[in-house]
């Protein structure tokens, strides 16, 4: 039927990847992680340490806004929380984390009131 039976000839040897070629490969994901890390690790860590910062800052009689939109004034400062007054004679709890800004800040709050 068939004359011949076709044989797979073994193909020769490529050339060798040199330096060069594998440089040229690896310099797009070079520069894939230099552009993240410019455009987003970078800018993320700087807002991280300027939160971290500001929440360091908070003071007595400061004026604050909580991720959730709770606007209130600190009454006490915890290790981990705050005691913001939110209405007169209201005050709540909220982790310290959730500080989202710092209004402004209040007048030094006296500790003892005494009036002349």
């Amino acid at each position: 039927m068939f004359s011949n039976p076709a044989y797979a000839q073994a193909a020769g040897a490529g050339a060798a990847a040199g330096p060069e070629v594998i440089m040229m490969q690896l310099l797009p994901l070079v520069m894939i992680l230099v552009v993240f890390y410019f455009l987003l690790i970078r800018p993320q860590q700087k807002r991280m340490k300027q939160h971290t910062e500001m929440l360091g800052a908070i003071r007595r009689g400061d004026t604050i806004v909580t991720s959730g939109g709770i606007i209130g004034k600190v009454t006490k400062v915890a290790e981990d929380e705050l005691s913001v007054e939110i209405a007169p004679n209201v005050t709540v709890r909220v982790v310290k984390s959730t500080v989202s800004q710092v209004q402004g800040k209040g007048e030094p709050v006296v500790a003892n009131d005494a009036k002349s």
